[in-house]
């Protein structure tokens, strides 16, 4: 009889996250900044002597998202920091092999979705307002990303990604840091914003 295969990651935390079907309680922040501080956004293919990381463009989704939404309360914020969060186990797809893998991957992301927002106090699934609002910032990022350090020209980028206005990324720069500097600036950034929830 074949065995089946392992669905399962052990963590560094020691929790053994089980991919097909996660619960919140082998969640933990440092496993998923330490995780998301190690994955190179773009794959890897931007300049500069570090990877620019889910981590770092977490930050800057989160960052974008309370300038477009200043009202917005501290678990919409968080929500915008954790929306790539899956990530930390699954690693960062480029869309065009998204697409290609289909939709067990969305199944799949999903899943892990719902169980880390529950482990940090959100609902598994935030409104659709909500979640279109951060995947604008999701995009601007991305042009930001593109245009910065991934060697894309301002009018390629703004064909995939749209012109994302100008006054709202003026001060931003893409940051290219250590791992371990963007893994501690991930982890304070999420205690800060657990700590306005309660």
């Amino acid at each position: 009889m074949a065995q089946q295969p392992r669905a399962w990651q052990r963590m560094l935390s020691g929790r053994r996250l089980d991919l097909l079907d996660p619960t919140p309680v082998d969640i933990e922040i440092e496993d998923i900044a330490h995780g998301l501080a190690f994955v190179a956004r773009w794959n890897g293919q931007t300049h500069g002597d570090y990877a620019y990381s889910v981590a770092e463009h977490s930050l800057l989704v989160e960052t974008l998202f309370s300038r477009m939404n200043p009202k917005a309360p501290p678990k919409w914020c968080l929500a915008a920091l954790l929306h790539d969060a899956p990530e930390y186990v699954i690693g960062d797809m480029i869309s065009p092999v998204k697409a290609a893998v289909g939709p067990g991957y969305g199944a799949l992301d999903d899943r892990l979705t719902a169980a880390i927002h529950l482990r940090f106090g959100l609902p598994a699934t935030i409104p659709a307002t909500i979640k279109k609002q951060i995947k604008k910032a999701d995009k601007i990022s991305a042009w930001m990303e593109a245009t910065q350090i991934a060697g894309f020209s301002e009018a390629e980028s703004s064909k995939f990604f749209g012109k994302p206005d100008a006054a709202l990324i003026a001060d931003l720069k893409i940051v290219l840091r250590p791992p371990v500097e963007t893994r501690n600036a991930f982890t304070a950034r999420h205690v800060a914003l657990l700590g306005q929830m309660t």
